[in-house]
This record gives C-alpha cells, sequence and structure tokens, in this order.
C-alpha cells in the first residue's frame, strides 16, 4: 500500500480521469475521504495535502477527532443515525447523509429548527433492499423524498446508496440517479474504493474513499 499522500495523489488521479472520460468537467466530483476508525497519523498527511471533506460513520468517533481540528473542513455524517443522536450530528456535521425514515427526518428537522441551523442532508435509498442494511427501499422513496420537503421542511439535495457487494454496482448506481432525476435532485452519492469510477460514469457527484487511500482499517 503506498503512503497516504501518494495513496491519496492517485485517487485524485483517477477521479479526474474518470471524470473526463464520462465528459464532465474535472472537479464536478468531491472525494470524501472516509476517515472511520483510521488513526490520525494516517489522517494527517491528507489533511497536510490540503483536503478538505472527510466522512465519518459515528458521532461520537467524530466529535472525539476532529472537534479541535474542525475549522476549514466540511464533515459528513456517512454512518447510520441513531435519533438520540440527532441533536449532536446536526450541531456538528455538514452534511448528513443518511436520511433514511420518518422517525429520523421528524427529530432532524426539529433539531435545525432549536438549533437554528442549516443542514444538508442526503436520503439514503437501499438499493438492495439488504435487510441488513440502513436506507429507504427504492419503491418508497418518492414518498419519502415529498415527505422530507413537504411534512418536515427539509430539503435534501441528494441520494446515497451502498450497493450490495456481491452484485455488480452499477446497474444499482443506475437506479440511484433515476430516482434523484425525477425527484429534482441533483447530487449522488456513490461509489467507494473498489467502484468509484464505476459511479463516476453513472452520474456520481460525490465518492466516499476510505481504504485506497488510508488502507485497510485494522478495527471494526
Amino acid at each position: 500500500m503506498a503512503t497516504p499522500p501518494a495513496a491519496y495523489a492517485d485517487v485524485v488521479a483517477r477521479i479526474a480521469r474518470a471524470t473526463q472520460a464520462a465528459g464532465r468537467p474535472v472537479g464536478d466530483v468531491t472525494l470524501v475521504a472516509v476517515s472511520k476508525l483510521q488513526p490520525w497519523e494516517g489522517i494527517a498527511p491528507v489533511l497536510a495535502a490540503h483536503h478538505k471533506v472527510f466522512g465519518e460513520n459515528r458521532v461520537q468517533e467524530a466529535q472525539e477527532r476532529w472537534t479541535e481540528r474542525r475549522a476549514d473542513i466540511e464533515l459528513r455524517l456517512i454512518g447510520p443515525l441513531q435519533t438520540n443522536k440527532a441533536a449532536d450530528a446536526v450541531a456538528f456535521f455538514d452534511v448528513i447523509e443518511t436520511l433514511d425514515r420518518d422517525k429520523l427526518a421528524r427529530v432532524l428537522a426539529d433539531q435545525v429548527q432549536r438549533q437554528g441551523l442549516r443542514l444538508r442532508t442526503y436520503v439514503q435509498v437501499n438499493t438492495g433492499e439488504e435487510p441488513q442494511k440502513a436506507g429507504t427501499i427504492p419503491a418508497d422513496a418518492d414518498a419519502f423524498i415529498a415527505a422530507c420537503r413537504k411534512t418536515y421542511g427539509l430539503e435534501p439535495e441528494g441520494l446515497m446508496c451502498i450497493p450490495p457487494v456481491d452484485e455488480p454496482a452499477g446497474p444499482h448506481f443506475a437506479l440511484l440517479a433515476k430516482i434523484a432525476a425525477r425527484n429534482g435532485l441533483a447530487k449522488l452519492s456513490m461509489g467507494m474504493s473498489d467502484d468509484f469510477e464505476t459511479a463516476i460514469a453513472f452520474g456520481a457527484t460525490s465518492v466516499r474513499v476510505g481504504s485506497a487511500i488510508f488502507g485497510a482499517r485494522t478495527v471494526g
């Protein structure tokens, strides 16, 4: 495994090539460096390379890692969110990518009002309808997006998915793009270390890359 700066540079270059190959302007795809469960000595060189967008799975872990380093970075919550952590999540994260059920939408909306903050959200769609994964199923996605807007006053900016590991990712990315298009959503968070170039070909506007930058996690 290359050291993080070299691996990071390689991922950035691959994103640029895939973006150009898709006929899109360079810079059209945001790299979310997935720092969850990584030691700080692995993250620090990427931060020093002026990368600004990081993804975390858990609220408390993110607070412990980033509270003293919060300035000038964008933090995205990319793991499932329990409602009892919603207040902290709204206060700490710039983007919550795992909005997936009415109860969570209601609590997030309440916290946005209480804290007087602007919250960017993505609706997570369980494109593979896997029982162990979070996310609204595709058949319910339109109604849930409408409820987020009309009932809860949230304005999701896009959709997120995690395809099944044992299936080709392309059809799942295509499905997510189709749901987004018919709901007027411009952002697609899809693609990880093994498939981000495929995701870009299907219209990803952000990709969540961890192991290709930092190496395999040793915990979790």
